[in-house]
């Protein structure tokens, strides 16, 4: 396992490498001059040369990519142009309500996944079928974003059960302000989720020592439950952990949705204002989460079933 986990960290790194250098690259080929829009109806020539100087704008493009890529060794980001504060001082303040949102996301796909999948194979009936069906074509074909809207406008504005922006002052706030994006992100992850499980769970149930439980006499929910779900939980566990590129990407737009303070939303100001460092630090954050949530999967997998034996 020690081997196994050294050689996926040692493997990251020409992955971070890459997502570095295409950040860098895809920043400076966007339209639009940071310095220029920083400065607004006061931009001329020359303030625009010099604040491009004092940024190090000027400066060639190979030096400020190994500027750039010495700086991430250190642990050092850069400087926000917009909010001129450090990009990890930014971080400190964004990143906790956008993993505490990734969070109540997972435990949302992971309650709603599970016991209908559960009760789908258990049943085996074709209402159950149908409803399970129905329910993962419809949810399927809505961003992240639209369902977002939805919860808002019939929980939200129309029942007043949750708040439909912020992020609240104190942990309980937090997460009662998280219900609904944690539940719209949660919400576009759970059809693949359902679909996966359920078909694992038909295969276990097929399966000789499910039905020398069976021929037991034991009922078919019992045998669903201590014996199929077993087998169809690493399913899961693989499912799930593919699905956390989704989940990163969901999370971020619904921040904005729910005028969330989290990095989504510092993306997004980012992003239009041309905020380099801000840019390719964040990008490079979440290309290193994701891969760390990958390894995780593997070894969670191999935890779950011991008959696994990770390889290279």
């Amino acid at each position: 396992m020690g081997k196994y986990i050294l050689r996926r960290v040692l493997l990251m790194i020409p992955i971070v490498l890459g997502v570095a250098t295409l950040s860098f690259i895809l920043m400076k080929l966007a339209p639009g001059d940071p310095a220029a829009a920083y400065l607004g109806d006061k931009a001329t020539p020359e303030n625009v040369a010099q604040l491009r100087r004092a940024w190090g704008l000027d400066e060639p493009m190979i030096i400020q990519y190994l500027q750039f890529l010495g700086g991430l060794l250190v642990g050092d980001f850069g400087q926000s142009f917009i909010f001129q504060t450090s990009v990890l001082e930014l971080l400190k303040l964004r990143m906790p309500a956008t993993l505490l949102l990734m969070l109540v996301s997972l435990v949302f796909a992971v309650v709603i996944s599970v016991p209908l999948s559960l009760w789908v194979a258990a049943k085996r009936s074709a209402a159950s079928a149908i409803v399970s069906r129905v329910f993962a074509a419809t949810v399927q074909g809505m961003p992240a974003f639209f369902v977002g809207t939805l919860l808002i406008l019939v929980l939200g504005v129309n029942l007043g059960v949750f708040p439909v922006g912020g992020y609240g002052s104190n942990f309980g706030e937090h997460l009662y302000s998280l219900v609904l994006p944690g539940l719209a992100v949660a919400l576009t992850i759970c059809p693949v989720l359902i679909r996966s499980l359920t078909a694992a769970l038909n295969d276990s149930m097929s399966a000789e020592y499910t039905n020398f439980a069976l021929s037991k006499g034991l009922s078919r929910k019992r045998t669903v439950f201590d014996y199929a779900f077993r087998n169809a939980g690493i399913t899961g566990v693989s499912i799930l952990g593919i699905q956390v590129g989704h989940l990163v990407g969901g999370a971020l737009v619904v921040e904005n949705v729910f005028a969330i303070p989290g990095v989504g939303s510092l993306l997004m100001e980012a992003v239009l204002a041309r905020d380099y460092d801000v840019v390719q630090a964040l990008t490079v954050i979440f290309g290193v989460l994701v891969v760390l949530v990958y390894l995780l999967t593997d070894i969670v997998y191999s935890i779950v079933d011991p008959r696994v034996r990770l390889g290279a």
